[in-house]
């Protein structure tokens, strides 16, 4: 895998993420299924989500690795996409793992990420991080991606 090119901000991190998805081949009604940490990567989800708003696609939320849990992903009128209470069964067309899934102190293996993913064959597999997690993780040997996304929050200013 080669770095095609290095954006900036938000929309550098939302821009080709919605362009892949656009040129992945989907059918309306596929599923774009996104695996992350509940409360740390789930706005991250929900941001991706609201960036590709527009695509006929079905977007769902699974908890760490756990399918039995997955929620759809719905627009919310006035707020942007949410998770919603509503559980679906999970049949991926695109997978992405976000990156809190590979940090230390998370309580999932990477092992029940690979299973996750294997349950899937043919199901592209999208990764989006922050701060090269999943290179210093190992991830990228680990996983196949067709596509990362890794941006970067540095620096964080504080004012008071």
């Amino acid at each position: 895998m080669e770095l095609k090119e290095q954006l900036t901000g938000v929309p550098g991190m939302l821009r080709p993420f919605k362009a892949y998805l656009r040129e992945a081949g989907l059918n309306e009604g596929d599923q774009v299924v996104y695996y992350g940490c509940p409360g740390t990567c789930t706005p991250f989800i929900e941001l991706l989500g609201f960036a590709i708003r527009d695509l006929p696609l079905e977007q769902v939320y699974v908890p760490y690795a756990d399918e039995a849990a997955a929620k759809a992903i719905r627009p919310v009128k006035g707020v942007g996409m949410q998770v919603s209470d509503d559980a679906v069964s999970v049949d991926p067309k695109v997978i992405i793992l976000m990156g809190g899934l590979s940090m230390p102190g998370v309580p999932v293996e990477k092992e029940a990420v690979q299973a996750a993913v294997a349950a899937h064959p043919g199901a592209k597999v999208v990764g989006i991080c922050f701060m090269q997690m999943f290179e210093k993780m190992g991830w990228l040997d680990t996983f196949d991606f067709d596509l990362i996304i890794d941006a970067a929050i540095d620096p964080v200013k504080v004012w008071q």
